[in-house]
């Protein structure tokens, strides 16, 4: 069957538009790290604005701490526990000059853990530190060694993950040895980080750009094998 310009235009465009869009899906690469949580006060987990170290939390709060792999705080897994600071704290009665600070701290599951580590199971602490304490702070009181690197980004809790911090993980190829804190990726646990204003898993904006160029060059060829007719 012999194809007309119109057609072979047509053809072009859509050819040229999933090319764009498979180089958008394989650039898809998520982030190894130990992610933030603060408790609502209720049953809900919120991506903390502010990490552990910059946080004062008061008598009463529930932080966590969630290991994962993921592409930013959209799509970040929560721990696996409810943040109820009356059943996690109910054995340390409040105590004049101190306050109490309920953790989970959730090592995430076998598929995020790097090769040949297992994760240790989820557990929950109540920690009493002084009044002026940081939830970093509360968190060595209970969950020591910690592990940080340079720009003190949190890279283990009780010695786990055993190496590595905050590395790039791709679709196919695994960790590489790009570190979080020098791509842009998602804050970590130590580190600030703006939920509102992520981007979330969907396609990025160069993609976009990408496919609306596609768009009007495959407009333009259809018009223009169109005069030519």
């Amino acid at each position: 069957m012999r194809r007309t310009p119109v057609t072979a235009a047509l053809l072009l465009l859509v050819g040229a538009l999933l090319t764009v869009l498979g180089a958008g899906s394989a650039q898809a690469a998520g982030y190894r790290y130990w992610s933030f949580w603060e408790g609502d006060g209720g049953k809900n987990w919120s991506y903390a604005t502010q990490g552990p170290s910059l946080v004062r939390p008061d008598d009463g709060a529930v932080q966590g701490f969630r290991f994962s792999v993921s592409e930013d705080s959209q799509d970040s897994a929560q721990p696996r526990r409810a943040p109820d600071f009356g059943a996690i704290c109910a054995g340390t009665p409040a105590k004049d000059g101190s306050k109490r600070i309920a953790l989970v701290i959730d090592p995430g599951t076998a598929a995020d853990a790097p090769d040949g580590e297992k994760p240790p199971a989820l557990r929950t602490a109540c920690a009493r530190v002084e009044p002026d304490a940081t939830a970093a702070d509360a968190l060595a009181s209970v969950a020591k060694p910690l592990r940080y690197d340079s720009s003190a980004m949190l890279c283990a809790i009780s010695d786990y993950p055993a190496s590595g911090c905050g590395e790039q993980v791709g679709e196919d190829s695994g960790a590489s040895d790009t570190d979080a804190s020098d791509t842009g990726g998602p804050a970590t646990a130590s580190a600030t980080d703006d939920a509102s204003g992520s981007s979330g898993g969907g396609p990025s904006a160069g993609v976009l750009a990408g496919v609306g160029a596609v768009l009007l060059l495959g407009v333009a060829a259809v018009l223009q094998a169109r005069r030519r007719r």
